[in-house]
C-alpha cells in the first residue's frame, strides 16, 4: 500500500482545524491518475479540507486503515474512487450491499443487508455537471471491491454525534486522467463544503 499524505496526527495541534478528507484510489497502480499537483509533491486539497491520499490493492487492509483513520477523528470524509463498466459517465455509487469481496456470501450475519452512502450526493452530482462532466447515481452496486469497501467503510463507522461522509465515485473506464482528476476534484469539493473544522486543542 502506498500514502500521500502529510502528517496524520498533530495537525490541529499546529493550528490547522481543516478536517481530513481521504481519497481512495482503491485500484492501487491501476488507477491511472493521481492528485499530485506539481514536481513540489504536494497533493491538491479541497477549500476547508485536507485531502489525504491513500491507495491500496488488498481490499481487507485497506478497509483497515480507513477505519482506523476514520477513528482517530482528524479525517471527517472518505471518497472511494475508481472505475464503472456500466455507465458512460461518472457515476456515485449511493449504496452497497453485505456481501464477501467474492460476491458469493453475506459479509456480515448481524450487519444490515445494505448500506447506504453518507456523502451528499445530490451536491456531488451538481458539482461534476457545473465540471462539465456527465454523470448519474445509482443505487446498483458493481461487483468490485469498490462495493466491499464501500459496505465495509459504512458498517466499520465510529458511533459519535458526527457522522462521517462516505462516498464511492466511479469515472468511466474510458476517461483519461484529466478528466479523472477532473472529476474526483469536483466530488471531493462538494463533500468538503458539508466539513466543520476541527476542535481547537489547547
Amino acid at each position: 500500500m502506498s500514502e500521500i499524505d502529510s502528517p496524520a496526527s498533530g495537525d490541529a495541534g499546529n493550528g490547522d482545524r481543516r478536517p481530513g478528507i481521504i481519497i481512495c484510489a482503491y485500484e492501487g497502480q491501476n488507477a491511472g491518475w493521481d492528485l499530485v499537483e506539481d514536481l513540489s509533491g504536494e497533493i491538491w486539497s479541497p477549500v476547508g479540507a485536507r485531502a489525504v491520499s491513500i491507495a491500496g490493492d488488498d481490499p481487507d487492509a485497506l478497509a483497515s486503515t480507513l477505519a482506523a483513520r476514520l477513528g482517530s477523528g482528524e479525517c471527517r470524509a472518505v471518497l472511494l474512487v475508481g472505475r464503472t463498466h456500466k455507465a458512460q459517465g461518472f457515476r456515485v455509487q449511493m449504496r452497497a450491499e453485505n456481501r464477501t469481496l467474492d460476491h458469493k456470501h453475506r459479509l456480515s450475519s448481524t450487519g444490515p443487508g445494505v448500506a447506504r452512502a453518507t456523502a451528499p450526493v445530490a451536491d456531488i452530482l451538481r458539482a461534476l455537471t457545473a465540471a462539465g462532466l456527465q454523470a448519474d447515481a445509482s443505487s446498483e452496486a458493481e461487483e468490485d471491491a469498490g462495493s466491499y469497501l464501500l459496505y465495509r467503510v459504512l458498517a466499520d463507522l465510529p458511533d459519535g454525534p458526527l457522522t462521517p461522509a462516505i462516498g464511492l465515485l466511479r469515472a468511466p473506464a474510458p476517461a483519461n486522467e484529466a478528466v479523472v482528476r477532473k472529476g474526483v476534484k469536483a466530488a471531493a469539493s462538494a463533500m468538503a463544503s458539508h466539513l466543520t473544522p476541527l476542535p481547537r486543542v489547547n
